[in-house]
């Protein structure tokens, strides 16, 4: 029989250079459906000139050949040499990754507030476009002048040229015109609703200045220049999605950090207008310095927080609640609308594309701004509060109505939950999630750490059996998956069967381990036994990875920041943390890491903030990818099959080389 050799020598290692990452994965930097994201990056730097307030207008432009122009009137991109490369600034802005002037948040620093983080923002539209031109109007030492540049494939083609700027010329300024490469893109049409979904948001974040959109093709065009701000856009919006009408007056309201605020930067806060309406479609929609947040994150935590808070603190004012029932967050917020703008110094954004802020401080920033505001407002209102609070409590009313349904079937079961399991107060198996921990000390931290109303901790002891090849009726032989079985409720099943569901005890599984590769091997363990033994349970979206963070860099006080502990999931993370650290002014050997060896080395508390709650973590769902379900079969016999030393042994010479060891 032939075997096939596989070379690997020094030539094997590449290293991939400039642009090349994007090229090679783009979908890392951008969402790659079609090109919106990459544009969505140069609108954003202009919305970033706007936002410090030095520019006032806006234009986007669908050219009849394909590509898109975005053009501002703000102060135009450096164009003099870096001082540090010796290259024309703005080439290096549109060529690396890494490098803008979102980077330098020092004092005078270019942008103090901006949506930019990762800093490969257009530099990745650089990277994904077969052809890129910039023009740039700027005055410097030699007064005013016009400077264009060309790039084809992330690469200068034409070398920048300056002239003089003439009486027709702008003052100030840059214009960017894109030609999306359509290999890097499923679709290379840019989904018009979107984009004029984003500009519209654009005028409304940024009151007086005005947004348009113009289509070359048909000449038309559409313009958006917002004086009311959210609350306009709110009830614009509520009114063309069929909400109901308003149970109250719009609650709005807006708070920023002073000087002396403590543990908060300069300017650090938001704005927000909130709507509770007793029927049709909610309205939401969140942003962090004008970037839009659709999947949401820690600052729209905080305003839920920060409601609840001042409506339960209301409600008890007052005495308002029936016996027996309590309130939950999801009580207040289930009829709530908002728009929430946040303004945050330093965002960490899950992704490239920043569809989720993770930035923990967020919570605590927006939390505390809108409680206070909102208890001042409805103890100034008192009928509207009492409006508001006979609604919150309906909608407990009738969340607890539908978890004594699920109670009374549950109740019927014989089975007795094992000893040691601790389980959950609440029956609602909707909010109910359950932990399977790695070790006792792991579970202790999780046991202390844990919301006890909601959160149901199950130890396991041990590397769990490799369950693949072992028959349904041997399974509970094994102590581990015996107990993990009786206390989720749900039977073994095969793929084509019916198994019922009614008994399950909690809406998420989550496998809880240590972030090294003792712990993946135990997820891997647990990954085998869900899927040939509990495939419903994937299937239903009830099975979840925890994701704790393999470091924490002690970084010291900065400028405007404070001292904090920032949590690194692993070494990428860490990596980009302290690059981030450098580019805040803070000196190398300045900030301490601290590697986690396990959970049981995390406090309770550690544990809460960065891997159990549900506002701050990161929870990865576990559902069937690209691969086909019979693929899925044959890849996990091949990696867990008793006789498949051979087959594994050729997948890891063909693979070995694109591992990140952790050693």
């Amino acid at each position: 029989m032939a075997t096939r050799k596989s070379d690997y020598s020094e030539s094997s290692i590449r290293v991939l250079k400039g642009l090349e990452p994007v090229k090679q994965r783009p979908g890392m930097y951008t969402r790659t459906e079609n090109p919106l994201h990459i544009i969505q990056e140069v609108i954003d730097n202009a919305s970033d000139e706007a936002l410090g307030g030095y520019c006032k207008h806006i234009e986007v432009t669908l050219n009849t050949d394909g590509s898109v122009s975005v053009e501002d009137d703000g102060r135009g991109i450096p164009v003099g040499l870096h001082p540090e490369e010796k290259v024309p600034t703005v080439e290096i802005v549109f060529t690396r990754l890494h490098a803008g002037g979102k980077f330098d948040k020092g004092s005078g620093g270019a942008y103090a507030f901006s949506g930019g983080l990762h800093g490969v923002g257009v530099s990745v539209t650089n990277a994904l476009s077969s052809k890129l031109e910039i023009t740039v109007w700027r005055k410097d030492d030699k007064g005013q002048g016009v400077h264009t540049l060309q790039f084809a494939n992330g690469d200068v083609v034409q070398k920048l040229k300056s002239r003089a700027a003439g009486k027709d010329d702008k003052k100030g300024g840059t214009r960017v015109t894109a030609w999306p490469n359509p290999k890097y893109f499923d679709s290379p049409q840019i989904p018009l609703g979107e984009l004029q979904r984003l500009l519209r948001s654009k005028a409304v974040l940024l009151p007086g200045v005005k947004v348009t959109l113009t289509h070359a093709k048909t000449g038309e065009t559409q313009s958006w220049l917002y004086e009311q701000g959210l609350r306009g856009y709110l009830n614009e919006a509520l009114s063309q999605s069929g909400g109901g009408n308003l149970l109250i007056p719009f609650f709005e309201g807006e708070q920023y950090a002073t000087a002396d605020a403590d543990g908060f930067a300069e300017g650090e806060g938001a704005a927000w207008v909130v709507a509770w309406t007793e029927e049709g479609n909610v309205v939401r929609e969140s942003y962090v310095n004008l970037i839009p947040t659709p999947a949401g994150g820690t600052h729209e935590s905080g305003l839920r927080e920060g409601l609840f808070g001042a409506v339960k603190s209301f409600v008890e004012l007052h005495s308002l609640l029936p016996k027996g029932v309590k309130l939950l967050p999801e009580d207040v917020f289930a009829r709530t609308s908002f728009v929430l703008s946040a303004k945050v110094l330093d965002p960490q954004f899950q992704g490239q594309i920043k569809e989720k802020l993770n930035s923990r401080d967020a919570v605590r920033l927006v939390a505390g701004y809108a409680r206070g505001a909102l208890e001042l407002w409805l103890n100034q209102h008192v009928d509207y509060g009492r409006k508001l609070a006979e609604l919150v409590i309906r909608q407990a009313q009738s969340r607890l109505k539908s978890a004594q349904k699920v109670e009374k079937r549950k109740s019927s079961g014989v089975a007795v939950l094992p000893g040691k399991l601790t389980d959950c107060e609440s029956t609602d198996i909707t909010r109910n999630e359950i932990f399977l921990v790695e070790g006792d000390s792991a579970g202790g931290s999780a046991k202390m750490g844990r919301d006890k109303e909601f959160q149901a901790i199950l130890p396991l002891r041990g590397k769990v059996l490799n369950a693949w090849e072992t028959e349904r009726d041997r399974l509970f032989a094994n102590n581990e998956i015996h107990d993990i079985a009786v206390a989720i409720g749900v039977d073994p099943h095969g793929k084509n069967d019916n198994p019922d569901l009614s008994n399950l005890r909690y809406g998420r599984i989550c496998i809880l381990s240590d972030a090294d590769v003792d712990g993946s091997h135990i997820q891997v363990l647990l990954l085998t036994l869900f899927f040939k033994h509990f495939p419903k349970l994937i299937e239903h979206g009830h099975i979840h990875i925890a994701r704790p963070p393999l470091y924490r860099v002690d970084a010291p006080a900065r400028g405007k920041k404070p001292a904090q502990k920032i949590y690194a999931l692993d070494s990428g993370e860490l990596e980009a943390v302290e690059d981030k650290l450098r580019k805040d002014g803070v000196k190398d050997g300045a900030w301490n890491i601290a590697r986690f060896k396990g959970l049981g080395e995390m406090s309770a508390d550690q544990l809460w903030e960065t891997t159990m709650n549900p506002d701050t973590r990161r929870l990865l769902p576990v559902a069937l990818g690209e691969l086909d379900m019979k693929a899925s079969e044959q890849r996990f016999t091949m990696l867990m099959g008793k006789g498949e030393a051979a087959a594994r042994r050729a997948w890891l010479e063909e693979h070995g080389n694109e591992v990140e060891a952790d050693i």
